[in-house]
């Protein structure tokens, strides 16, 4: 598995974060049950996911 720095595991963090609540704030615009939702909605949970084990590295670290 690769191996990145602090910084970048940071930096990486710090994007996930603002495209999340990027999805988040365009969610509610999209209506329920078409595709755009749903793939928005996996979409978040994925950075969602992402987020976690960024922050796990972070943490072994």
């Amino acid at each position: 598995m690769n191996e990145y720095t602090k910084e970048e595991l940071e930096e990486a963090l710090r994007a996930i974060n603002s495209t999340i609540m990027k999805c988040e704030k365009v969610l509610p615009k999209l209506k329920q049950g078409t595709s755009q939702h749903t793939l928005l909605i996996r979409r978040i949970k994925a950075f969602h996911i992402a987020t976690s084990l960024i922050k796990k590295a972070l943490g072994d670290k």
